[in-house]
């Protein structure tokens, strides 16, 4: 029997047996020698990207001009699966090496009348959409934070927020820290009654959570392969509805951002659909490295990942419960990403010493236990007994 009286489960939601989560876990060299939970914050990386990157080295050696048609058939293709994964149709995924460039692109594309000013995040977002549009106040942009109680954005607060001038909300569809997940429909509906659009922030969902772009109705969002994508800490995605795009100019298009970018022809016009917002010369093996991660969770489908991980966190919550260890996470399902974040007594020092033990993990105001689907019941019972025992042990 494991920790706690509980016993590991043959079989999972949606029929995915275990004997399937062991084999991708086979993928995935960095879960041999720990165990391992920061997925929230850096996914392992499966052993196929050794081949990529020595591939990539033979290119770099022996290299011709040529090479660029076949990367830019690549990128295509990958922008191409992530579009797929998101529910988005074709040509409405662009890539670079970070959210901040995406959103900073689109962001500044936008007007800023008298009239519809604002901006909307909540006090729970990545520093980066408060330092972005606060610094748009240059192009009329007026930033609104709305708080929340720590834990979930008060979804509320919110909507009571949204009014005629409103030009955009943005907001986590998982909280970063806490994993708190938003009612994002919801939301779309009440922006869009009022005139406003709507962008979210997937990077702490994508991968972990069904996220379904057509489905939730937003106008646009970001994302990273690092995370539960299983990829590289430089790549970064953004979807934008092709009729939002097509009405966006982009105020800092590089040269990929042209209709046909590599028949070096005059700069006349802007590529159609997401493509207008990309950049110069593109980083081309984040890309590689990140497909055989997408490749793995493509094939296991977000849906069994979702469910595994929801079986994973919720042995977290039970386990946390029952040593008394507080519990900064949303308990109910519909309302929990990937991650949970526990409050033991020392937390930081607690944090730091499980790392010692060879238990990785993150600390963002709690630590953060991120299980994926490489994961097994029985890491979460051996990393919350030694958790309980670390934290009890700081707190006497």
């Amino acid at each position: 029997m494991a920790a706690g009286g509980r016993a590991s489960a043959g079989r999972t939601s949606l029929g995915m047996s275990d004997a399937a989560f062991a084999r991708a876990r086979a993928h995935f060299p960095l879960v041999e020698s720990c165990v391992y939970l920061n997925s929230n914050s850096t996914g392992a990386v499966p052993r196929d990207v050794r081949g990529v990157l020595e591939r990539h080295y033979r290119t770099m050696a022996a290299w011709r001009d040529e090479v660029w048609g076949e990367w830019w058939t690549f990128l295509g293709a990958h922008a191409g699966a992530i579009a797929a994964l998101l529910g988005a149709p074709p040509g409405s995924v662009v890539l670079d090496v970070s959210t901040a460039a995406l959103l900073g692109r689109i962001a500044a594309a936008l007007d800023y009348p008298s009239a519809r000013p604002r901006a909307i995040v909540s006090d729970l977002e990545f520093p980066t959409a408060a330092f972005l549009w606060r610094a748009l106040g240059r192009l009329g942009a007026e930033l609104v934070v709305v708080p929340g109680d720590g834990v979930a954005i008060d979804e509320e607060a919110l909507l009571d927020a949204i009014d005629e001038r409103t030009r955009v909300v943005f907001v986590s569809h998982a909280a970063y820290a806490t994993g708190a997940l938003i009612d994002v429909r919801r939301l779309a509906d009440r922006a869009h009654a009022a005139g406003a659009i709507v962008g979210i922030d997937a990077y702490a969902s994508v991968g972990a959570v069904p996220v379904d772009v057509a489905a939730l109705d937003v106008d646009f969002a970001v994302g990273g392969a690092r995370k539960w994508l299983c990829g590289a800490s430089d790549l970064a995605f953004m979807y934008v509805r092709p009729e939002l795009a097509a009405s966006l100019a982009p105020l800092t298009p590089g040269w990929m951002a042209g209709a046909d970018p590599l028949s070096f022809g005059p700069a006349t016009e802007l590529a159609p659909g997401a493509m207008r917002f990309a950049a110069g010369t593109p980083s081309v093996l984040p890309a590689y490295v990140s497909a055989p991660g997408l490749a793995i969770v493509a094939s296991l489908g977000v849906a069994r990942i979702r469910a595994r991980s929801l079986d994973l966190t919720q042995r977290v919550i039970d386990l946390a419960d029952e040593a008394g260890i507080a519990v900064s996470t949303p308990r109910s399902p519909e309302r929990r990403g990937g991650i949970v974040n526990l409050r033991p007594p020392a937390g930081r020092r607690t944090a730091d010493a499980l790392k010692r033990r060879g238990f990785v993990c993150s600390y963002r105001d709690g630590i953060r236990v991120g299980p994926h689907f490489y994961n097994t019941p029985e890491e979460i019972d051996r990393f919350m007994a030694a958790l309980i025992d670390t934290a009890h042990a700081g707190a006497a």
